[in-house]
């Protein structure tokens, strides 16, 4: 809540001043509740490593989790493998059809979710109606897939979230996959699709360039990216005047510090140290978070920045290195992108794009000339579900490339 003393003032234009601040406050909380569409956090989940072995895809510990009428639900924690080659756990969701599965193993949906934070709390499996934010996930059920969704590293385990970090995001995604496969009751096959938005548009663009090598025992049919973050340092240029895109810059440059143990504090102005840091604590989710976000970055000015990370290192690297679109996509791809975006611009996906197309990727390319980056998720469900369907089907995939 606001101060009452901000109310109490008789200078009528300190009076006016407040209510606009109000009523940004209160425009960009919705905002940035809506840029994720999670629920409100219920608190971390104990972590159990009591496994014998630490195989990437193996099945830490399991427990039931509610799940859509025909379906069965968990709640998992699986190995995966750390930046620096070693063995963590991360968590994550897995929904199955109740019903006997097929001779030859369902086909399997790994879905990477959008933005959420950089705290440990900030799991979208953590959230009492997590399974309400995975788009279309009653018909995607209904239609005999699998449904597996990563927290990634350092979300509902213990961190850092390695935020944007491609290889971290892109293993985590397929040691789902193995986990979901390893998972008695799901009937899961080797046959998978990734799909993501925002963030996790950006891990399912890292999920394809990786599959191969990583996971070979899986076959990828297809990456679905909504409104991906692709070229990182284009998007920090286009968003730092605004304060959606300094909240997430903000996230990154405390994730990225604490991952490559490098103090942000050398490229923070003094006065925005406190505040970036503040900001890097809070989950991005309902109106009531999006508040408490837009109340802790209310000072965080466009000049937060003391030096250019695009050219001081490690900041530099980082940001160059998780670039996607930098070895084949792996499979088929599909984009779709809202042209009223203002956070990952129009532009910038259409120049990663046309990228794919020069370097002779399958790309089909869905554009809404309303859709904004808030609802892009929800929007391009039907069209991605379908897209994907046609890709386990087997059928051609189709190209908007330009021949």
């Amino acid at each position: 809540m606001l101060t009452p003393t901000f109310l109490e003032r008789d200078d009528k234009d300190n009076m006016m001043q407040q209510r606009r601040r109000n009523a940004f406050v209160s425009r960009l909380g919705t905002l940035l509740a809506l840029l994720t569409a999670v629920p409100i956090w219920a608190g971390p989940s104990p972590v159990s490593t009591d496994s014998t072995t630490d195989k990437p895809g193996e099945i830490v510990q399991s427990a039931a989790f509610s799940a859509p009428p025909g379906a069965t639900g968990w709640k998992v924690l699986y190995r995966s493998t750390g930046l620096k080659g070693e063995s963590i756990v991360v968590s994550g969701l897995v929904f199955a059809p109740s019903a006997p599965p097929p001779p030859e193993g369902r086909r399997v949906i790994a879905w990477a979710h959008p933005t959420t934070g950089v705290s440990e709390p900030c799991a979208p499996s953590l959230f009492p109606k997590a399974l309400e934010r995975i788009p279309s996930l009653a018909d995607l059920l209904q239609r005999g897939f699998v449904v597996v969704a990563t927290d990634y590293p350092g979300l509902g385990t213990p961190g850092p979230h390695p935020y944007l970090i491609g290889v971290s995001e892109g293993r985590a995604v397929l040691d789902s996959v193995r986990a979901a496969r390893s998972l008695p009751g799901s009937g899961a096959g080797s046959r998978y699709a990734v799909w993501g938005h925002s963030q996790g548009g950006h891990a399912a663009l890292f999920t394809g360039q990786l599959a191969q090598g990583y996971a070979p025992e899986l076959t990828l049919v297809g990456v679905a990216a909504i409104a991906p973050a692709t070229d990182l340092e284009q998007l920090l240029k286009d968003d730092i005047d605004e304060r959606v895109g300094r909240v997430l810059a903000s996230m990154a440059l405390v994730s990225w510090g604490r991952v490559y143990d490098s103090s942000v504090d050398a490229i923070l102005n003094p006065p925005a140290r406190s505040i970036v840091k503040r900001v890097a604590k809070d989950c991005v989710e309902d109106v009531r978070e999006g508040y408490k976000v837009a109340l802790d970055s209310w000072t965080l000015t466009p000049r937060f920045l003391s030096k250019e990370v695009y050219t001081e290192e490690p900041w530099s690297r980082i940001i160059a290195e998780n670039k996607p679109g930098q070895a084949p996509a792996g499979a088929p791809v599909y984009v779709f992108q809202g042209m009223a975006d203002k956070c990952v611009r129009p532009e910038v996906t259409t120049a990663f794009v046309e990228g794919l197309c020069t370097r002779g990727e399958r790309v089909e390319y869905d554009t809404l000339i309303d859709g904004d980056h808030m609802t892009a998720g929800i929007k391009s469900a039907e069209a991605a579900a379908g897209w994907m369907s046609d890709r386990f089907e087997g059928k051609p995939p189709p190209s908007t490339c330009r021949k």
